[in-house]
């Protein structure tokens, strides 16, 4: 019967280390992610159609033209450019052909997050107008 009790002790005593062991790794891993700093920009790309454009290409820039950077939307239209420094900055969208008109000179503050839309222009960036004469 000492011998049952014995092997009770160890049976709750190895269940408690491991329960310590679980929580300490846990709480590693909680120190180890770390939110990348600086702005944020974040929004969606929408076709002529106004629908979600996916794998859309995403170019993003300080608005003198300093240090480029490039992104793919998701499945779904949306992009993410995260640590951008604080600066005014020019994004365009681009999928097959089609590109959106810039959107210039977008200002963020360190740390702040913002959020645009872009609209692909159906790949006819050109508005063409008619005299109004006829042919004959």
């Amino acid at each position: 019967m000492a011998r049952n009790a014995n092997s009770k002790k160890r049976a709750l005593l190895l269940f408690i280390l491991l329960g310590i062991a679980v929580l300490f790794a846990v709480g590693l891993n909680a120190q180890t992610t770390t939110k990348k700093s600086g702005a944020t920009l974040t929004g969606i790309v929408l076709g002529a159609d106004n629908k979600p454009v996916p794998n859309a290409g995403v170019t993003c820039e300080t608005s003198g033209g300093l240090h480029p950077r490039a992104v793919h939307t998701d499945g779904k239209g949306k992009f993410l450019i995260t640590g951008l420094k604080q600066d005014s900055y020019d994004l365009r969208a681009s999928s097959d052909g089609a590109y959106s008109d810039w959107e210039k000179n977008i200002p963020l503050r360190r740390d702040q997050t913002k959020a645009v839309t872009l609209r692909l222009l159906n790949g006819n960036t050109a508005l063409v107008v008619g005299t109004g004469a006829k042919k004959q």
